[in-house]
């Protein structure tokens, strides 16, 4: 079956959204109340090494701006602090720095072709 056998597919969209691993529960329940099929990935980030979810959608183009308001609204932001060593210090010092972390990192990719094997 490929996307000529789908003519309501026209257009289709695959959204990779990178999200923390807190915040996965309710996005993957966000993305499900809009009854869109996601695979879930393990990850982790590489700026601070946190533990990560990788959501990959499949949804036709006009789904993909409810998708990601969806993900706007489950995925928040906050605040960590994170020991930052002080070069200028006589000794070994460090200081907490604020670093904001969380939400969603979401890529929309278009499909131009899909295959069901």
């Amino acid at each position: 079956m490929t996307q000529d056998d789908h003519p309501n597919q026209a257009c289709s969209n695959m959204l990779f959204a990178v999200v923390q691993e807190q915040d996965a529960e309710a996005a993957i329940q966000a993305l499900n109340r809009l009854k869109l099929t996601i695979t879930r990935l393990p990850s982790i980030g590489g700026f601070l090494g946190r533990r990560n979810v990788t959501l990959i959608v499949g949804l036709p183009c006009e789904r993909a701006e409810d998708a990601q308001k969806a993900l706007q609204k489950s995925c928040r932001q906050r605040v960590e602090y994170i020991p930052v060593s002080l070069e200028s210090a006589p000794m070994p010092l460090t200081a907490p720095t604020p670093v904001t972390i969380g939400g969603a990192t979401i890529f929309s990719v278009p499909v131009e072709r899909f295959e069901e094997i």
